[in-house]
């Protein structure tokens, strides 16, 4: 009866030490030198070489070798991680998993034991990230309000549960220190009433960085005022900017602001899935959870500015909170005291003799008319009604009969007359036709 072979699956340095010991137990070589060449202390020699005498070519192989480790997950403890991740967090990423688990279970696991598991599982996959354009890296500023970049982001956060929100989204450039706010959409309101908020909690920022969205930029043609006075039409928002001191930077490409592009990319992932788990429904509810939210993404990812110092600036009491935070519209008043102002009427009644007046709409929704600077007080009214547009409809078709001299009074033959001609020939009165040959 033949034997059955034992195969050995040996790397090149366990090879490499099998022939040296070999060489040792031979007495070709000193154990001395079979130290230095193996890099092996005296006493790791002489154990290496009982083993061998003893066991052979397995001598020098690593006992444990096809065990498993004493520190491996038990597999009903793997399933049962695996299982939460399934019910409660699909779609989490083995990074953000591994928090929720110990945030919320109390599950104490490396993510990239986590990553392994998932990746065997089908619950992820390997991202293969592809070669862009080359961009010139741009360092961060030196202090914390030196510079933050502002833009908006459409998204589903609500995945369905609610309705279709944006979030107005600002990071300081220096620390990556993150603020933002919901809205119904991305407009002159929301932008100044983020503005608003941003400022009563860090300070007025020396500078804004954003796009060049028509909420942040006037795009009108220049006035040959503005080309003499070497000024260019504003924004609602460069305006208040303007009266704030706050320097507006428009990004020519979105890789310019990568930073807060990065973070929605980020906040699309995390954030939609911490308003999943909280079960937010409204926008009440999902800027609750924001504020939450932004409290721990803060105190993790937040990083040192390289200066000390903060260049933010305090509130000025002197300043018209009002004032600065609302969009101005000039309108033309009328000789019987009436303003119209989208497609809505309103009758001012404190006697003014300003000929133009300011409509000011705050964040708030509250609208105030100023005239030479001072509110006037009024009242929303109907206003005349349109007179209907009556179109006139051209009941009868009116007869055409050609002239004495007109081509088509020649003699001509029948078959040359085409469906035109015969149609005018019948509309004119048989008096007006002429015999035809």
């Amino acid at each position: 009866m033949e034997q059955k072979r034992e195969v050995l699956t040996m790397t090149r340095r366990e090879i490499k030490r099998f022939q040296v010991i070999e060489k040792v137990i031979k007495q070709e070589l000193k154990q001395v030198e079979a130290t230095e060449v193996l890099s092996l202390s005296s006493r790791q020699l002489r154990r290496l070489v009982r083993r061998v005498r003893a066991e052979g070519e397995a001598g020098v192989i690593h006992g444990l070798r096809g065990k498993a480790s004493t520190y491996k997950t038990p597999g009903r403890v793997r399933e049962n991680i695996l299982k939460i991740c399934r019910l409660r967090y699909e779609g989490f990423g083995p990074t953000l998993a591994c928090e929720m688990l110990q945030e919320r279970n109390g599950i104490k696991i490396s993510k990239e034991t986590l990553r392994q598991w998932m990746i065997a599982e089908g619950l992820w996959q390997r991202k293969k990230f592809s070669g862009g354009r080359h961009l010139r890296w741009r360092e961060r500023k030196g202090h914390r309000g030196e510079m933050v970049q502002v833009d908006g982001s459409h998204h589903d956060w609500l995945e369905g549960r609610g309705p279709w929100m944006v979030l107005m989204g600002w990071i300081d450039d220096a620390t990556g220190r993150v603020y933002g706010r919901f809205y119904e959409y991305e407009g002159t309101i929301p932008a100044l009433d983020s503005l608003s908020r941003y400022i009563k909690i860090y300070g007025i920022p020396s500078s804004v960085y954003l796009d060049r969205h028509t909420t942040y930029k006037n795009k009108a043609k220049e006035t040959t005022e503005d080309q003499l006075n070497d000024t260019h039409p504003l924004s609602q928002f460069e305006v208040a900017c303007a009266k704030l001191q706050i320097k507006v930077i428009h990004a020519t490409s979105p890789q310019a602001k990568g930073r807060i592009e990065r973070l929605f990319k980020t906040l699309q992932d995390r954030l939609v899935k911490e308003l999943r788990l909280v079960g937010a429904k409204t926008l009440l509810e999902a800027n609750e959870a924001l504020e939450r939210f932004l409290v721990r993404y803060n105190a993790r990812f937040n990083v040192p500015a390289k200066e000390s110092g903060d260049l933010h600036r305090s509130w000025d009491r002197k300043m018209d909170r009002e004032d600065i935070f609302s969009i101005h519209v000039l309108r033309t008043l009328r000789n019987d005291n009436t303003v119209v102002h989208e497609k809505q009427w309103f009758q001012v009644l404190t006697r003014t003799q300003a000929k133009e007046v300011d409509l000011r709409q705050g964040v708030n929704g509250r609208l105030d008319i100023l005239g030479n600077g001072i509110k006037l007080k009024y009242q929303r009214i109907t206003g005349p009604a349109l007179k209907p547009v009556v179109r006139k409809t051209r009941l009868t078709t009116r007869m055409f009969i050609p002239v004495q001299a007109h081509p088509w009074r020649r003699p001509y033959d029948q078959k040359s007359l085409n469906k035109w001609q015969k149609r005018t020939l019948s509309l004119c009165s048989k008096a007006d036709i002429l015999t035809l040959p």
